[in-house]
């Protein structure tokens, strides 16, 4: 086994960007080669933060966006208080299916929240934690709503329009380009075998990562 740093890896994208696909082969290459990791997502992967999940991604309530951000990043505190930073400080590797750029890509970019919101519940609620390394799928919105809606009932987020959409993917590219040093967006219009090597590439460019 390994004795390396533990890191946290997250993936974004907007919906159906194959995020849980590469999710799952990043957690069992980690895990075959001898790394314990950790597979989670947001909203959710803490008890209180799979409540809210349930109410924000399942309820009907039409949210403000300023009150729906709060919501996300109440869920990621408890997230990173109760699962991410104990898995961590353990020698765990955590891969996360989304984390504090969904927040900024879908309630500022695609609802209009100021940025400037974002930033101020991200230091309360992350008090400068962040990604070892971000991989984004980058998938035309069209392409990754026509996969997401074979999974099943659409969720509330699913059932906004492609305007919204689109601006939520702009706002994924957006930050790539804002964030270099952390963030390598990916083709994921790419079969998943690709996917998956393009994401083995950059992860053993940015943390030695060798899958």
């Amino acid at each position: 086994m390994t004795t390396d740093k533990a890191r946290f890896i997250t993936l974004e994208g907007g919906e159906g960007a194959g995020k849980t696909t590469l999710a799952r082969r990043l957690t069992e290459a980690l895990a075959a080669a001898g790394r314990p990791v950790l597979r989670t997502r947001e909203p959710g992967g803490a008890p209180g933060a799979e409540a809210l999940r349930a109410l924000m991604l399942h309820g009907t309530v039409n949210w403000d966006p300023v009150a729906e951000a709060m919501l996300m990043f109440a869920a990621r505190r408890e997230h990173l208080a109760k699962t991410i930073r104990p898995a961590l400080e353990a020698g765990i590797w955590v891969v996360c299916d989304r984390f504090a750029d969904s927040t900024l890509a879908y309630q500022c970019y695609g609802h209009g929240l100021d940025a400037a919101v974002w930033r101020k519940l991200a230091d309360v609620a992350l008090d400068g934690f962040a990604p070892d390394a971000t991989l984004v799928l980058d998938l035309p919105p069209e392409a990754g709503m026509a996969r997401a809606l074979t999974r099943g009932l659409p969720d509330r987020f699913e059932r906004l329009g492609a305007a919204f959409h689109a601006r939520v993917h702009e706002g994924f590219r957006a930050i790539a380009v804002a964030e270099p040093h952390r963030c390598t967006l990916l083709d994921a219009a790419q079969p998943p075998e690709a996917v998956f090597a393009a994401a083995s590439v950059a992860l053993h460019s940015r943390l030695g990562l060798a899958l």
